[in-house]
């Protein structure tokens, strides 16, 4: 689809077009349209911009990876075709190991999404395998690999929250990017990233590389200060700002 750049919805149009493509390439499910609908329209209650608390979010993200001792990237459907490219320059700026995990059961998405993230420039993209499974979950998502098994910091970008809350009873730290403040995986992460995808992950990957040389207990302090209640208070507090401010004058 040709979006002119005048158009007052390009950036938006032009980030659904992604999603779209994914579906056509057949590394996106159908049911990643509605996800990526439900997020698009959050970000709008957002400002279409990074907050304040998405970027505090975002440094202490950069800490926590930056001190794992064995960090992963969980991919989707959805994250491959936002961020496919970033998400293999993040795990290489890290470095973090990348692992393919979806929600709808199917061997041949799974295969299109490494194969994506290889032609992005991946060099090793795990797959689920059976005999690897997370307590806690009875999707799909229960299948992992050697990766996320063995993960103590896991970033989990556009995911569901039962699948945060199961590695995290699973004893691991977990990331996630998430438009809505209220979901299920934004109260259940360690760390939660209130932002847009497409945003966000660029924003992770120049952080990372700023503290990449950092002091331990610099890192260890920036964690230290970070409360995620607060932070998705702060967002709430945004949101409800914006509905005020964007209210019809004469509105009951």
């Amino acid at each position: 689809m040709t979006v002119p750049k005048s158009h007052p919805r390009y950036v938006s149009l032009k980030i659904r077009d992604k999603i779209v493509d994914g579906v056509e390439k057949g590394i996106t499910s159908l049911h990643g349209l509605t996800a990526h609908g439900r997020g698009e329209a959050f970000d709008y209650l957002l400002g279409e911009k990074t907050m304040e608390s998405a970027k505090r979010s975002i440094e202490a993200a950069a800490a926590l990876l930056l001190l794992a001792k064995y960090p992963v990237i969980s991919v989707n459907g959805n994250a491959a075709a936002l961020t496919g490219k970033e998400l293999v320059q993040l795990s290489k700026a890290i470095p973090a190991k990348l692992e393919v995990n979806i929600f709808h059961p199917s061997k041949q998405r799974e295969i299109k999404i490494k194969i994506h993230l290889i032609k992005n420039g991946a060099k090793e993209v795990l797959l689920p395998q059976k005999n690897c499974i997370i307590e806690h979950l009875d999707s799909n998502r229960k299948y992992v690999n050697g990766g996320i098994l063995k993960a103590d910091v896991v970033f989990v970008p556009l995911e569901d929250g039962d699948r945060t809350k199961a590695l995290v009873k699973n004893g691991k730290m977990v990331i996630v990017v998430d438009l809505n403040p209220m979901s299920r995986s934004a109260q259940k992460a360690t760390i939660t990233i209130v932002d847009n995808i497409v945003r966000a992950v660029p924003l992770i990957i120049k952080t990372i590389r700023r503290y990449k040389n950092s002091d331990k207990n610099k890192l260890r302090n920036i964690l230290k200060g970070y409360k995620n209640e607060k932070m998705l208070m702060e967002t709430m507090k945004i949101i409800n700002k914006n509905l005020i401010k964007n209210m019809p004058q004469n509105f009951p």
